[in-house]
């Protein structure tokens, strides 16, 4: 089955940057939308960032003006740049596929996630 890999989480500082990357590899992927999730102990997935296969994209009320999402289709990756972190943002985040707008209801199975953590 098509999977989603993501990579680029890591350690940084309160008002500091993070790229996350999602590397696809099958067919859905160029035809799908991407999303971002995230999520933290104990708490639901929350969505962050979606971006259509035409490059619409649309944001969670808390991550907009600071997180930008975009696609190269011709490496099949997705890519989620953060900026001004937050402590409140230190997560796991993870990627999927959804084929429908409406819903946004994801198509593959959970990844390994990356993790974020926002820490003096």
């Amino acid at each position: 089955q098509e999977q989603l890999v993501e990579s680029g989480g890591g350690l940084v500082q309160p008002g500091g940057s993070l790229r996350l990357s999602c590397a696809g590899s099958g067919r859905i992927f160029s035809v799908a939308a991407i999303t971002w999730y995230r999520q933290t102990p104990g708490k639901q997935r929350e969505l962050v960032a979606v971006v259509t296969s035409g490059g619409s994209t649309n944001y969670a009320d808390s991550v907009k003006g600071r997180f930008t999402i975009s696609r190269d289709n011709a490496k099949n990756t997705v890519y989620l740049q953060m900026s001004s972190l937050k402590p409140e943002d230190t997560a796991v985040y993870y990627c999927n596929a959804a084929l429908s707008i409406a819903t946004l209801t994801p198509v593959l199975q959970w990844g390994q996630g990356t993790q974020v953590t926002v820490s003096s």
